[in-house]
């Protein structure tokens, strides 16, 4: 009866049968009631004890046969092991002390020793039984946790491969919009470059104006006292006198030469003109890099006079007649020349309008041969540039100039052309006075160097 009992707590303990097989959960647990009724009346009733270990018999037998023939309690079945010979072993020995007592008493000494190593041989496969018992769930238990930690990590390996495909997609859509952005950008830097062009164009147009305009007065005038003097030539020699007719012609022929040579000079300008508008070859050629200096110099003073008619200022120029020609591409230096002029008036106009007492806008330009280069100093006294910002001046779209004023390229398109002659293109800019603060500045200098 009580082995009864402990059978059933463990079949239920072990496999969990109010869970897993709440219908023979029942079962067992009649078994058990009746087995502890059973165990009562045995206990308090001695008469009727012969017959409750027959019914416990029938329990233990009941509960083997459910073992031996249920799939349900298959991984129970170990348990038989432990409890069969010693059930077998008892139903024998009560089954002879029934039959004839005489020779039960013969036997009862083998019976009582076979019973005893029953219970020894049950308690053993018991002790083992379950320790396997629980080495297999702990096996179960490894193996659901794997099973389970594989699902998981093919959940998380489905998820990880969404999100990289996902990531990639937008990585693709990323790289496409930045090729696009780029595309768009090189449009942009190609416009506003043009547009630069364009814009240093516009501010030669008025130079240019006035520099045609000047030999354009001389042809015109000359050509007017050369027909005066054709009409004179004709009255001496109708009177003969061939000396004052001599004369005559040699003025003529003066007056022809100035013509000739102003006329040159206005071509010269159109096609200095036309040589800054037009797209640059890349083409070096020989090149007077004094007389670009000076007709840049001019055009862009005359571009800011056209546009401020109150505007003065002084030119200074100092040339090196001995550097001659040099290789250059001359639309490029000329544009680099160009920005320059027109940032150094642009300087000394800015600081005119501040009132300075006996201040004199003056822009500078000189040239020397220096140890196989030359050098282009483009000086102005006006503000100068602050140190805070002059590392900036030469990044693409650094301005200082209000809004709608520059686009921040010149320097940086001037800084190319001159590196890509192999040259360096270098700022300074200068105290008023020693010890003074630097921000007073009375001045800056951009120093060009070209190799010969």
């Amino acid at each position: 009866m009580i082995l009864a009992i402990i059978i059933v707590r463990y079949l239920r303990q072990s496999m969990k049968t109010e869970v897993t097989l709440p219908k023979w959960d029942k079962i067992l647990s009649y078994i058990m009631y009746a087995a502890i009724v059973l165990l009562a009346i045995y206990i308090v009733f001695a008469s009727g004890r012969p017959v409750t270990k027959w019914f416990s018999h029938a329990l233990l037998l009941y509960l083997i046969y459910i073992l031996y023939t249920e799939k349900e309690f298959a991984q129970a079945r170990p348990v038989l092991l432990a409890i069969a010979p010693f059930i077998i072993l008892s139903l024998i020995s009560d089954i002879a002390e029934l039959t004839d007592e005489h020779q039960y008493s013969a036997w009862k000494g083998l019976l009582s020793t076979a019973v005893g190593f029953s219970v020894v041989w049950m308690i053993a496969m018991w002790f083992i039984t379950n320790r396997q018992r629980k080495a297999l769930e702990k096996e179960k238990i490894k193996t659901k946790n794997e099973a389970e930690q594989k699902t998981i990590m093919a959940s998380m390996k489905e998820e990880l491969e969404v999100q990289v495909g996902q990531r990639t997609a937008e990585l693709m859509r990323q790289k496409e919009e930045l090729v696009q952005t780029l595309e768009e950008l090189k449009s942009t830097q190609s416009q506003l470059i043009q547009s630069e062009k364009m814009a240093s164009l516009g501010e030669l147009t008025a130079g240019i104006a006035h520099e045609i305009q000047n030999p354009l007065n001389f042809v015109n005038n000359f050509s007017e006292v050369n027909a005066e003097l054709i009409a004179e030539l004709k009255e001496e020699i109708d009177k003969g006198n061939f000396e004052e007719v001599r004369s005559i012609a040699n003025d003529i022929n003066q007056n022809e030469q100035k013509i000739n040579y102003h006329g040159k000079r206005a071509d010269a300008i159109v096609k200095g003109m036309l040589q800054h508008s037009r797209k640059s070859s890349g083409q070096k050629e020989p090149t007077d890099i004094n007389v670009l200096a000076d007709e840049y110099l001019r055009l862009s003073y005359h571009g800011l006079r056209a546009k401020d008619k109150t505007f003065n200022a002084t030119m200074k120029t100092d040339f090196d007649e001995s550097i001659g020609k040099i290789n250059i591409i001359p639309q490029d230096i000329g544009r680099v020349l160009l920005n320059l002029f027109n940032n150094a008036f642009y300087a000394v106009t800015d600081k005119k309008k501040q009132h300075v007492e006996h201040y004199e806008p003056t822009v500078s330009v000189s040239t020397k041969k220096l140890d196989g280069n030359v050098e282009i100093c483009v000086k102005d006294n006006g503000n100068g540039i602050s140190q805070g910002i002059i590392d900036k001046i030469f990044q693409p779209f650094f301005t200082t100039k209000p809004t709608g004023e520059g686009t921040g390229l010149g320097l940086s398109l001037s800084y190319d052309i001159i590196k890509a002659h192999g040259g360096t293109l270098k700022v300074e800019t200068f105290s008023a006075e020693a010890g003074q603060n630097e921000k007073e500045t009375e001045g800056t200098e951009f120093i060009i160097t070209l190799p010969v």
